[in-house]
């Protein structure tokens, strides 16, 4: 397959106004600046001192009866089950809420559904074993919001239940205790995009106001929320921001032993942790294990306070995570094979087979979307059922396309670019039929190609030291706040060479006549041969640090001949 060319375009330029406003910043990072909405110097220093922002709950619905239905749990002893997911969000989801809830001496364990024995959210069943088993109220964390059936039963059978949530809104919420998702349409939460970590968060923050001499702060738990907030990738602005700045900060000072484990096995320094290492490096691990095990491994990581026990299961988790990679590769092969020359003509891609391990489809699909950029679904198939995940494309709200298909649907939910649903296979040839007739409609005539869009078109001589230390200023970046790209025009390339273990990476000298940077380009290896002596490049400016050497470097995202 020949790679995808890619859409440059450029931020408009600064106006005149903010430009004045921001004067004492350096021209390039006001460009920066304006990008991000920020136009004036007030916007400018709150967005820039992250460390000083405040987050509140308030106003966010439910909070008031889920508290006080929990204090009654908490007082009568009552056995509380919290009902988290098997991915980073929903295990962090869940480990927070059983530490905060075991410190204020409740009666709380928690149960993480096996992604192919049990499936995704609310399980009728399961709700009724709970209660056999001497359950007063569930507690779900990362699920529900769609659970409308599931809720029914719960209250049918005695059993009460909280549900907090993320996941976009159905036509019917659910009847509860109380239900907490911001984006339910009467709720005036102005951050209506947490992750189901950032919401059980808020829970956590509203109960301990009502605990003032409890044994632990909210704080304490912000490293848990930087970490399934970073692995779901919700959009890193506004409060997601804040938290996942203080509880990088948690991490950094490693206090819980779980983590400094897992940090360990992934040769990272807890100085070192950004939003990359989480993303990179310890989401996956943590994620790996609800995909090819259980999610209960996870779990046992974070509430883990002996350093043996942690130590064992980080490298439990790191094997785990080495088999996710081959078989994410495995089953992206396989797709593409049974697609053959008809995946490059389709709107939106569809790949279903019984051999598709159901924990490794969604990465799967995510490289078909990047690969092709396509709207991409991979499922597993039984006798009776297709299980598939999707990953979309800005241009394309694949949870509102899987609305279209409710009726031919058991199951389904997610965001704007991820999501998943269950299909009987009597459905399914309707199913796909539809999925492609709606993908046609609002693709057709699109351009089809990933765009890369730069903050600035800039001279390599522009990038002065000082840069990075303002640039360090948007931290932490991401998903919605992704990290500033430059590009510039007629580079010489002076030196290139291959890297890696597989020499599909470039190491290149590259001057503009005034300066000299070193770059590298990951996966961009093939152009090696082809690269002419002047090029443009778009590219990241970024500190490198190799064995405590420190040096600038352009991180290049894609090259083209000048």
């Amino acid at each position: 397959m020949t790679k995808l060319a890619k859409r440059w375009t450029t931020a408009a330029p600064i106006t005149e106004e903010a430009n004045r406003e921001l004067q004492e910043y350096s021209p390039l990072f006001r460009q920066i600046l304006f990008n991000r909405g920020i136009a004036s110097s007030a916007e400018a220093i709150d967005f820039l001192n992250i460390s000083k922002s405040d987050t509140t709950n308030s106003g966010l619905l439910g909070i008031p009866e889920a508290v006080s239905r929990i204090r009654t749990a908490i007082e009568n002893n009552e056995k509380i089950i919290i009902y988290g997911d098997f991915d980073a969000d929903g295990v962090t989801s869940s480990a927070l809420l059983v530490i905060l809830l075991r410190a204020l001496d409740a009666n709380v364990k928690e149960f993480l559904p096996n992604r192919v024995d049990d499936g995704y959210g609310l399980k009728n069943s399961k709700l009724e074993e709970l209660k056999a088993n001497g359950t007063g109220l569930v507690v779900t964390v990362d699920c529900g919001i769609r659970a409308v059936e599931q809720a029914k039963h719960a209250k049918e059978i005695g059993l009460d239940l909280i549900i907090t949530d993320h996941h976009t809104v159905g036509s019917q919420i659910p009847e509860a205790i109380a239900v907490i998702n911001p984006k339910q349409p009467e709720d005036d939460y102005e951050e209506k995009d947490l992750a189901g970590v950032g919401v059980a968060y808020k829970l956590a923050c509203a109960l301990l106001e009502s605990y003032p001499n409890a044994p632990i702060k909210a704080e304490e738990l912000l490293d848990l929320v930087a970490i399934g907030t970073v692995a779901d990738l919700v959009p890193l602005l506004g409060e997601n921001r804040v938290l996942v700045a203080q509880g990088i900060d948690n991490i950094q000072r490693s206090t819980r032993q779980g983590i400094f484990s897992l940090l360990g096995i992934a040769g990272v320094q807890p100085a070192e942790v950004n939003t990359g290492k989480i993303g990179f490096t310890i989401g996956p691990r943590i994620n790996a294990a609800g995909r090819l095990g259980s999610a209960g491994d996870s779990f046992d990581l974070i509430m883990s306070k002996d350093p043996i026990t942690a130590g064992n299961l980080a490298q439990k988790l790191d094997n785990i995570n080495r088999e996710r990679q081959k078989e994410t590769v495995n089953i992206h092969e396989k797709a593409r094979e049974l697609l053959g020359d008809e995946i490059e003509k389709e709107f939106i891609i569809f790949a279903a087979h019984r051999d598709f391990i159901p924990g490794v489809v969604g990465l799967a699909a995510s490289r078909l979307a990047e690969n092709y950029y396509r709207p991409a679904i991979v499922a597993n198939q039984t006798e009776t059922h297709t299980r598939g995940s999707c990953r979309s494309i800005p241009e394309f709200h694949i949870t509102a396309a899987l609305e279209q298909c409710a009726d031919l649907l058991d199951h389904f939910g997610g965001h704007a670019a991820a999501a998943g649903f269950t299909v009987k296979n009597s459905n399914l040839d309707e199913f796909v039929k539809r999925l492609k007739r709606i993908s046609k409609e609002q693709l057709s005539g699109v351009d089809l190609r990933p765009v890369i869009l730069a903050d600035a078109n800039a001279k390599l001589s522009d990038l002065a030291p000082s840069l990075i230390k303002e640039l360090e200023q948007l931290e932490p970046t991401g998903y919605g706040n992704s990290e500033p790209i430059f590009i510039s025009r007629r580079v010489q390339v002076r030196s290139k060479r291959t890297v890696g273990r597989d020499n599909n990476h470039l190491k290149l000298s590259l001057s503009d006549g005034r300066v000299v940077f070193d770059a590298i380009a990951f996966n961009l290896g093939d152009m090696l041969d082809k690269m002419e002596t002047f090029v443009d490049i778009a590219y990241k400016f970024e500190l490198n640090i190799f064995n405590g050497r420190r040096s600038l470097q352009l991180n290049i995202v894609d090259i083209i001949p000048a």
